[in-house]
C-alpha cells in the first residue's frame, strides 16, 4: 500500500516520528519530491530509508555520515557441498582474523592497499585550506579496506540452489564522517572543523551545485564513493580467497549517495534532470541489480528492479503514476530497525551499576535466535540482534512489484565488530 503526503509517498508500515521527519524536509521547498523506502525509521536529518529529488542542490547533512555506505555481494564457484567439507568454525576465524571490524582500526594484511591509486586523485584538492588534507589521507589509507562497528558486517550465505555467496555492508569509514562534518559546517556558514557546526536558518545544509561547497562537497563524496566501493570488493574479495572459492559475479551499490538521474517531477509533470538523495535506499530502476541485507539471523536477498512497459517506448512515457517512478525506482537497503541501540541494551547507571534503564534484547535471547538458524557467528551485540529488526520478507513485500528478487540468501557466517570495539 502506497500513502501519498504533501511531495512524498510512503509505502510499509512506519511510525509517526518518521513520518513527522519527512514531512519537515519536505517543508523546504528545495525538495522537489521524496519517498519513504519500507525500512524506513528516524534518522539524522533525513529518515533511513528517505529518498529526496533536488533540483541543482545536494546535502552533506541528508546524505549523511557515512557516505556511500553500501552493500557488495560476490556469487562464488562454491557449493554448500563443497562448505561443507571445510571447518566452517575456522573459516570464521580466520575472517575475523584477517578482516578488520571495529571503530578506528587499520587494514590488517594488505599493506600495499596503502599506495592505492585513489590517494593521487586530483579530487583531493577539492578540499578547503582549513582541512587537514595529510591527516585525512593518512586516515584513509589505515582504514581501507577495512569494516567498522555497528550495523557493518561480512557474511557467508548460500542460495536457494545451494551456491555460496559472499556479502559486505560498510562506507568509506573515518574518512566519509570527516568530509561530512566539514562540509555540514560549510554549507552552515563556517569553515571546516572538526565539530559539526549546523544552522538554524538551513538545517538540511543545502548548497547549490552553482557554488564552490556544492561542487567541491559533490567531487569529495563521489570520491568518498569510489573509496568505498575499493574498500567492499577488497574485503569481499579476500573472503572468497578465504573460504576458498572464486568470483562468478558481483552486485554492488551504495545506499547512502547523491546521483544525477533523470526522474519524473509530479509539480511539472516532466522528467527532468535533477540530484536524487538516497538515505539507506537502494537504486532499483528497471533491471539493476542490488544486494539487499537482512539482520545477522534473517535472509538477505539479490534483487533487481522490475521492469516497466513504455508508453511509446521511451523513458520520458513510461506511467510516472507506477509506484516504481513515484518511488524515484529506489528500493530498500535492509530490513529496518524496529528499536534504538539504547533501547535494545539498555543503560546503566555509571557509579551503581544498576539499571537505569532495562534492555529489550539480552545476550541469552540473541543466542537463541542465533543457535536456532544455525549461524557461526563472531562479534555482534545485542544492539544488532534479529529482534530489533523488522523481517526483510515481511519489507520487501511493502515494495510491491517494483522489484523482483532474484536470489534469496541464508546466512552460514557472520562476521562483526567484537562487544569491545562498538562505541
Amino acid at each position: 500500500m502506497m500513502n501519498k503526503y504533501n511531495k512524498f509517498v510512503q509505502v510499509g508500515e512506519t511510525d509517526e516520528k518518521t513520518i513527522e521527519q519527512m514531512e519537515l524536509l519536505c517543508e523546504d521547498g528545495r525538495i522537489a519530491q521524496g519517498a519513504l523506502m519500507g525500512d524506513s525509521h528516524v534518522g539524522y536529518t533525513c529518515p533511513i530509508g528517505g529518498v529526496v529529488a533536488l533540483r541543482n542542490w545536494v546535502s552533506p547533512a541528508i546524505t549523511g555520515y557515512d557516505i556511500a555506505c553500501g552493500n557488495c555481494a560476490i556469487k562464488t564457484d562454491m557449493t554448500i557441498d563443497d562448505l561443507n567439507k571445510k571447518d566452517i568454525s575456522k573459516i570464521a576465524d580466520d575472517i575475523a582474523k584477517n578482516i578488520s571490524f571495529g571503530v578506528g582500526l587499520v587494514n590488517k594484511t594488505d599493506k600495499e592497499l596503502m599506495n592505492h591509486k585513489l590517494f593521487d586523485d586530483h579530487r583531493w584538492s577539492e578540499l578547503p585550506s582549513a582541512a587537514p588534507v595529510d591527516d585525512l589521507k593518512k586516515l584513509a589509507r589505515e582504514q581501507l579496506g577495512t569494516v567498522g562497528a555497528g550495523n557493518h558486517y561480512v557474511d557467508v550465505f548460500k542460495d536457494e540452489d545451494g551456491i555460496i555467496w559472499v556479502g559486505v555492508h560498510f562506507g568509506s569509514r573515518g574518512f566519509g564522517h570527516k568530509v561530512c562534518t566539514g562540509f555540514i559546517s560549510i554549507a552552515s556558514g563556517a569553515k571546516w572543523s572538526g565539530k559539526v557546526v549546523t544552522s538554524e536558518s538551513n538545517p538540511g545544509a543545502l548548497m547549490h551545485m552553482s557554488t564552490w561547497g556544492g561542487q567541491a562537497y559533490w567531487n569529495m563524496m563521489e570520491l568518498c564513493g569510489d573509496y568505498a566501493y575499493a574498500g567492499r570488493e577488497w574485503v569481499t574479495r579476500e573472503v572468497v580467497k578465504i573460504i576458498g572459492a572464486h568470483e562468478v559475479e558481483m552486485v554492488h551499490n551504495n545506499h547512502n549517495f547523491a546521483w544525477k538521474e533523470k526522474q519524473w517531477m509530479d509539480d511539472t509533470k516532466q522528467v527532468e534532470d535533477v540530484i536524487v538523495i538516497r538515505k539507506g535506499a537502494t537504486p532499483a530502476f528497471p533491471g539493476q541489480k542490488g544486494f539487499v541485507g537482512g539482520s545477522m539471523g534473517d535472509i538477505s536477498v539479490i534483487l533487481e528492479g522490475a521492469e516497466m512497459v513504455p508508453v511509446d517506448g521511451a523513458f520520458d512515457e513510461y506511467d510516472a503514476t507506477a509506484p516504481a517512478a513515484q518511488m524515484l525506482f529506489s528500493t530498500v537497503h535492509g530490513a529496518g530497525r524496529v528499536m534504538g541501540r539504547m533501547q535494545a541494551k539498555g543503560k546503566r547507571h555509571k557509579k551503581t551499576g544498576e539499571w537505569k534503564r532495562d534492555p529489550e534484547v539480552t545476550q541469552d535471547m540473541m543466542d537463541e535466535w542465533v543457535k536456532k538458524v544455525g549461524i557461526e557467528l563472531r562479534g555482534g551485540d545485542v544492539d544488532e540482534s534479529p529482534h530489533v529488526y523488522k523481517r526483510l520478507p515481511e519489507v520487501l513485500k511493502a515494495q510491491g512489484d517494483t522489484i523482483k528478487v532474484l536470489h534469496t540468501l541464508t546466512p552460514l557466517i557472520v562476521c562483526m565488530a567484537p562487544k569491545s570495539n562498538r562505541r
